[in-house]
């Protein structure tokens, strides 16, 4: 069961990812980074409905690596909840694509 019907919290959080790939070239809209694991089926439907709304965004395997998984822990109380998202200083545990597309500023049906 998932919480689908209630927003995903939202954490003010400093990022693994370094501020000059914060942005996308093509659109000019901010990059939103993917934390995710094999095997997930969150993080297969949040993958997908990024790629299906065009949501520019990177994907981050916390099984490979250590500093991502450590970083996931940082902003999901101790836990490896994926899938956790980062967009510039915020951090998004578990949100729908629609949510970050708007987090994005992106077209959100």
């Amino acid at each position: 069961m998932t919480h689908r019907g209630n927003p995903a919290p939202l954490r003010r959080v400093r990022a693994l990812v370094p501020d000059d790939d914060s942005t996308h070239s093509d659109t000019g809209l901010r990059e939103a980074v993917v934390y995710w694991r094999p095997g997930c089926p969150f993080c297969s439907m949040l993958r997908t409905g990024l790629r299906l709304r065009g949501v520019p965004h990177r994907e981050v395997n916390i099984w490979e690596d250590p500093e991502a998984a450590a970083f996931v822990r940082s902003v999901a109380n101790g836990n490896e909840t994926v899938p956790t998202v980062v967009v510039g200083d915020t951090a998004l545990v578990n949100p729908s694509a629609k949510q970050v597309a708007a987090l994005l500023g992106a077209a959100a049906d």
